[in-house]
C-alpha cells in the first residue's frame, strides 16, 4: 500500500534500482542553425505594363504602337520612365520643346519604355495541377 494520499502514478511510482537517467537518442542534427538562413523570396521579373490600363505588355516592337488592351498609344510621355508629374514640364530629363499632352503618341528623342521589377507570385499551372492530382489521390476520387 502506497503512503501517498493520492493514488496517481507518477514520478515516485519508479522502482529505486532503476537507473534515473536513460540514454536517449540523439537529436536529428538539424541544418541551417548557425549563422544567417538563406532568404526565401519569390523571383522577380522585369515587365512593362501600359500606364492606363496596366496590361502586361508583351512582344513590344521597336516602333511602338497601340495597347493591345484599351488602345492607349505607347509611345507616349505617360508610357516613359522619365516620366515624372511632380517635375517641370512632367519629365526628369531636360525638355527643349515640352509636350501639350502626355497621353498621345509623341517623337521625344530620349523616350524610353518603363519597366518595373515585379516579383514572380503566380504559381505554375503544372504545380496547380499537381497539387489537384495529390488531393484527389488522397481521397481516391
Amino acid at each position: 500500500m502506497s503512503d501517498r494520499k493520492y493514488r496517481q502514478p507518477g514520478y515516485q511510482d519508479r522502482s529505486r534500482g532503476e537507473e534515473k537517467f536513460q540514454k536517449r537518442e540523439a537529436p536529428p542534427a538539424r541544418e541551417l542553425t548557425y549563422g544567417p538562413r538563406p532568404i526565401q523570396m519569390p523571383g522577380t521579373r522585369t515587365v512593362s505594363r501600359c500606364a492606363h490600363c496596366g496590361e502586361l505588355l508583351q512582344q513590344l516592337n521597336q516602333p511602338l504602337g497601340q495597347c493591345p488592351k484599351c488602345k492607349a498609344e505607347l509611345h507616349a510621355c505617360k508610357q516613359c520612365s522619365s516620366f515624372d508629374p511632380g517635375s517641370r514640364f512632367e519629365c526628369t530629363q531636360p525638355v527643349v520643346v515640352p509636350v501639350a499632352d502626355k497621353i498621345l503618341k509623341n517623337d521625344c528623342s530620349s523616350f524610353t519604355l518603363r519597366q518595373k521589377l515585379e516579383k514572380e507570385t503566380t504559381v505554375g499551372a503544372a504545380r496547380v495541377n499537381d497539387a489537384r492530382a495529390a488531393f484527389d489521390r488522397l481521397f481516391k476520387k
